[in-house]
């Protein structure tokens, strides 16, 4: 059994692609994957600083917590804004629809018009999440099926794609609920995922049939029509705080009745106070709860010193 004290968060480097990895603290016992999705207008080393900081009634961290955990930070593309262009709209200096500054961009997996009202020119929706859901896709199954190279950042999961956790916060979230619709897991793969979680999110295109969703991305390989092995066999977190100002709680409500109609099962928690972001302890307390009981990840055990402080190291279980 190896043991790890608490160490204070050094500075987390992206990939040039502005990928952050996090491996596990033993990364020869590598037993899962979280890929977690940052919300809009954020970034990769923001996200994980805070998610770093988060403790659950315990004091402890998820990484702490979990430390066979492999974590995966992808980083949105930063795109235009789509309500703050102005479309040049006569024949001269760049033609018809040409659109020029100023204009406002930020880091999005995908645009909306407006978060007041998320109907209206939802099609502005389609193009990001059309891109977004395969990038995302390939993203888990590089995380299933292929050796990583360097020890250091974990063995690779031999094709388990049902140890594969896919999670995201806001329109993260949104990205991650798609990507789940549009997922055919194979049955060397478990035929799952090993979970989704959702924080503070929303379902885009919402009012449509599971067969209708897919139809609008026109996702390659996704499953045809109503087909729902995948969702129907993928545990589901829901957690929302009912005072969140940007994505009403009715939103996460109706992405619950959404995913339930689909099949999913689905563990929903909302908080009375948390605004637009995790609510802590009792948020973390609940995704402590279910990776332990959904997805069978192994909390480490807390050792006390021999000083007699309240301190604790960290102990690997191997197996």
């Amino acid at each position: 059994m190896a043991s790890f004290p608490n160490q204070p968060l050094q500075p987390l480097q992206p990939q040039p692609d502005g990928t952050i990895t996090i491996p596990p603290l033993d990364p020869s016992n590598h037993t899962h994957t979280i890929i977690f999705l940052h919300g809009r207008g954020d970034n990769t080393r923001s996200f994980t600083n805070f998610l770093r900081s988060w403790s659950s009634s315990r004091g402890r961290t998820l990484m702490q917590t979990f430390p066979t955990i492999r974590w995966v930070f992808p980083q949105a593309p930063t795109r235009i804004v789509a309500s703050s262009v102005r479309a040049n709209t006569n024949n001269n200096n760049g033609g018809a629809g040409a659109v020029y500054p100023p204009y406002q961009t930020m880091p999005q997996w995908f645009d909306v018009w407006t978060p007041q009202n998320f109907a209206q020119r939802e099609e502005i929706q389609l193009p990001g999440l059309r891109e977004m859901v395969p990038a995302v896709r390939e993203l888990i199954r590089r995380e299933a099926e292929d050796p990583i190279a360097d020890p250091r950042e974990g063995r690779g999961l031999n094709g388990r794609w049902d140890r594969v956790v896919l999670a995201g916060i806001s329109m993260g979230s949104a990205t991650s609920l798609h990507t789940l619709l549009n997922l055919d897991v194979p049955a060397s793969g478990g035929g799952r995922l090993g979970a989704y979680m959702g924080f503070c999110g929303r379902c885009p295109f919402r009012g449509r049939t599971l067969g209708e969703m897919r139809g609008l991305l026109g996702v390659a390989g996704a499953p045809v029509g109503g087909e729902n092995g995948t969702i129907s066999r993928t545990p589901v977190l829901l957690e929302h705080n009912v005072d969140d100002p940007l994505v009403k709680i009715e939103n996460g409500r109706d992405a619950r009745d959404i995913l339930v109609g689909f099949g999913a099962q689905v563990e929903w928690r909302e908080y009375p106070s948390g605004g637009h972001w995790f609510q802590e302890p009792e948020g973390i307390d609940d995704v402590v709860s279910f990776l332990t009981r959904a997805v069978g990840v192994v909390q480490a055990p807390e050792v006390w010193t021999a000083d007699g402080m309240d301190t604790y190291v960290l102990g690997v279980i191997s197996g």
